[in-house]
């Protein structure tokens, strides 16, 4: 065969699998964000075991935590203006080729260091995919559908957060080498996320000569008109992603140390669990009003925080259970509502911008408040550190109600 008959054969293969792809943009795109986001989580029932093997404290525990936390913010503050301006595709295949370097270095990772980097390396990202990703699906999605394709955004984002702890939760259960397993099947995962990234078509982003000429980054920003939208959504998706930033830093330590439960099934399952009801909940709700499921969201939180106060207090593990599922309830609602009014308000050339801003108001408190808690615990001890956070993640989503309740109009 001639390379015109070859060149010919290869386009006729490709055609049928883009049509079929631009068929399914939405789960496709939506896909994309989950595969990242089992990635951001895989690591949570195995952090017993390298603190066992390498012999570190709450604290380190929460700076590796807090490494993700940092190229997160890292990559939010720059991967949604570069998405805005040159497009999604060149943003987020590096993204994900970055989350693949992520997982080899997981899987050889011998050091506290090596650990760091992984996690650092994970969160940028994270912070790509929740900014340009995002944008995407609700891009794909078109004007007719915005409000599906924020939900099927939001819902990727928990589902592949809670399939994450679970699969390696499972694996560290069944095998005596989890770690290679785990993140050899999260790089395949992630293999398929970027082919269909590269062969996807992408509607185009309409920008002006002047807009194309800038090149000097910028802090994100919106407009002045939506600012409140997006203030609004920090305050509920802040207090919610901080909660489960807690139960999944520190929540394994606190079911062994504290509640004697040794099982990295269980401890992964919770984490799953979590994730799950928060994905299942924002179905449940998609038809109420912003405004509704922001107190929603805040209610979760709320109840989430006296869960696990009482928990640890009284030493119950099935309460801190219920306190992970509470919280996911906060973190989903609160991300579901937020990025349904970036959607629905502001034009798809400053979305993944408006995403950008909204991830960084909500992960700045849920890197440090838990590194700082973890600190707090190694001074004085499991219950006291954990109790003082509860009281302080309360009183926050209780301010929260009562400004989503007084700010927010009612037909919202």
């Amino acid at each position: 065969m001639n390379s015109s008959n070859r060149i010919s054969a290869s386009v006729e293969i490709e055609r049928p699998l883009i049509k079929t792809i631009g068929a399914w943009k939405i789960p496709l795109a939506a896909w994309m964000v989950t595969a990242v986001f089992i990635l951001s989580n895989s690591a949570t029932p195995l952090y017993v075991s390298w603190q066992k093997e390498l012999a570190f404290s709450s604290g380190t525990l929460s700076v590796i935590f807090a490494a993700y936390i940092a190229g997160l913010l890292i990559a939010l503050l720059v991967a949604g203006q570069l998405s805005d301006r040159w497009g999604r595709k060149p943003i987020l295949v590096p993204g994900i080729l970055v989350a693949m370097s992520a997982c080899m270095l997981f899987a050889a990772a011998t050091s506290i260091s090596v650990l760091i980097l992984a996690r650092f390396l994970t969160g940028v990202a994270v912070g790509t995919i929740v900014s340009a990703g995002m944008a995407m699906v609700v891009d794909v999605g078109g004007a007719a559908r915005k409000r599906q394709a924020s939900l099927a955004a939001s819902v990727a984002m928990v589902l592949g957060a809670g399939l994450g702890p679970m699969l390696s939760g499972l694996t560290a259960t069944l095998t005596k080498s989890p770690i290679i397993i785990v993140f050899s099947v999260e790089f395949i995962l992630l293999s398929t996320a970027l082919l269909i990234l590269v062969l996807m078509p992408l509607p185009s982003l309409h920008h002006t000569r002047e807009e194309l000429r800038e090149v000097r980054l910028r802090l994100p920003s919106v407009k002045r008109e939506h600012r409140r939208d997006i203030f609004l959504g920090i305050a509920v998706f802040g207090p919610g992603i901080t909660a489960t930033s807690f139960v999944l830093s520190l929540g394994p330590s606190l079911l062994s140390g504290l509640l004697h439960v040794q099982s990295p099934l269980i401890s992964g399952g919770a984490a799953c669990l979590m994730f799950f009801t928060a994905a299942g909940v924002q179905f449940a709700v998609k038809r109420l009003s912003i405004r509704t499921i922001f107190l929603f969201g805040l209610a979760g939180t709320g109840l989430s925080m006296i869960a696990m106060g009482v928990a640890v207090y009284e030493s119950i593990a099935s309460l801190l259970i219920l306190a992970a599922l509470m919280a996911g309830v906060g973190q989903g609602l609160g991300q579901l509502a937020g990025l349904t009014l970036i959607a629905t308000k502001i034009e798809n050339k400053h979305r993944a911008k408006a995403n950008s801003l909204l991830n960084i108001g909500g992960y700045i408190p849920a890197g440090i408040l838990p590194v700082a808690t973890g600190y707090l615990i190694d001074v004085t001890g499991l219950a006291a550190g954990a109790v003082l956070f509860t009281l302080l993640m309360f009183t926050v989503a209780a301010f929260a109600s009562f400004y989503v309740a007084t700010t927010l109009p009612k037909i919202h």
